[in-house]
């Protein structure tokens, strides 16, 4: 069975949120409404989401204001501003803070529908697959066991060690963003991300232990953005 799709969607305008709401859901898509930013920005920690729709004119907190806190804590996930205004100041805003798409009020639902689709095929094409066996210079990774093993020595991996190793292994040689590795395997709500972030750093130190028999192989740190896995092709 296909996994739904989940949607961040914070709308003030109730009758407006729960007719898009309804009307989504019966295409398959689960949907939380929130009706405020402030309240949304306080909620949306608490789950994994693939897509947000944001109103841009919201109490408390505004649309663009609202995309900045969700960045900090995603930086990958889509962003669909929906706004009564078609200025150009406020459209170049919302790209400016990371807007997919951006829709101006009033807007048919059904186009709504297929931006989202657009959106969610472009970003599942990307995704590369792990392979069940990668070779790192000298060592091979077995990702289905957990398993690396160098000639005739076998480590077990735990699983943190092991999903981690797959995300180094998929982007091997190029950079893997630390924030969104950070959220992909910890999943942590946000006022526990530094810990997760610091728990990765420790993951980070015992592969680089595990992997040291091998001189060709290095996990290096990129400032500001994350690690590269070093490894000859």
């Amino acid at each position: 069975m296909k996994e739904q799709i989940k949607i961040f969607f914070c709308e003030d305008d109730e009758s407006l949120g729960m007719l898009l709401s309804e009307y989504l859901q019966t295409k398959n898509f689960q949907v939380d409404l929130f009706l405020d930013g402030e309240t949304g920005a306080k909620l949306f920690p608490e789950k994994h989401y693939d897509l947000c729709i944001l109103d841009v004119m919201m109490p408390k907190k505004d649309g663009f204001t609202l995309a900045r806190d969700i960045r900090r804590i995603n930086s990958r996930i889509p962003i669909i501003f929906l706004t009564a205004k078609n200025i150009k100041e406020d459209i170049l805003e919302g790209f400016k803070v990371g807007a997919d798409d951006y829709m101006t009020k009033p807007f048919n639902m059904q186009e709504l529908l297929f931006r989202i689709e657009a959106i969610m095929r472009r970003i599942n094409g990307n995704k590369e697959k792990a392979q069940p066996f990668y070779s790192i210079g000298e060592y091979i990774f077995d990702t289905q066991k957990q398993e690396l093993s160098i000639n005739e020595s076998v480590v077990r991996l735990t699983t943190k060690e092991s999903a981690l190793l797959t995300h180094l292994c998929m982007n091997m040689n190029e950079i893997l963003d630390r924030e969104y590795t950070v959220n992909s395997i910890w999943k942590p709500h946000q006022e526990f991300y530094q810990f997760a972030a610091r728990s990765m750093d420790v993951y980070i130190t015992k592969l680089r232990k595990l992997l040291g028999a091998d001189p060709r192989v290095k996990i290096i740190n990129i400032h500001g953005k994350g690690y590269k896995l070093l490894a000859p092709v």
